[in-house]
């Protein structure tokens, strides 16, 4: 029966409309479209999203969230992320490699899904090749 079984984890697709929200001194704000693909037969609410995301094994931010966003089944969907960036830590470690063609990205921490109000949370390990740029 569908609705007893625990959920599979969602299946990353791509990473899309990166660009400067709020741009600062000492705080900047990234936009990103992250896509994801939904393995299960069965749809899912997306709650929450606590991740850290790493450009070439540089730490480029934070993103904390919370969401209500509904997942169909089987189904790709696309999870808008906003990271706070520390402007210090990107102009000393994180800009070249944004300045690049191909990069590799790693995000890690944790999503909050679940079904008629009941709601686990999964560990988000994801690190794949980038093409882009921010500037």
């Amino acid at each position: 029966m569908p609705s007893c079984q625990a959920p599979k984890e969602l299946v990353y697709r791509d990473f899309k409309n990166l660009k400067v929200e709020k741009l600062g001194f000492s705080a900047t704000t990234l936009k990103v479209d992250l896509i994801y693909y939904n393995p299960n037969n069965f749809g899912l609410q997306l709650k929450h999203t606590d991740l850290d995301i790493y450009v070439d094994n540089n730490y480029l931010g934070h993103s904390s969230q919370d969401y209500q966003i509904t997942i169909s089944k089987l189904a790709e969907f696309t999870m808008p992320l906003a990271i706070e960036v520390d402007m210090k830590n990107i102009l000393k470690n994180a800009l070249p490699t944004l300045l690049g063609k191909e990069v590799t990205v790693k995000v890690t921490g944790m999503v909050k899904l679940g079904k008629a109000n009941v709601f686990k949370t999964f560990p988000v390990s994801y690190e794949g090749k980038q093409r882009f740029s921010v500037f």
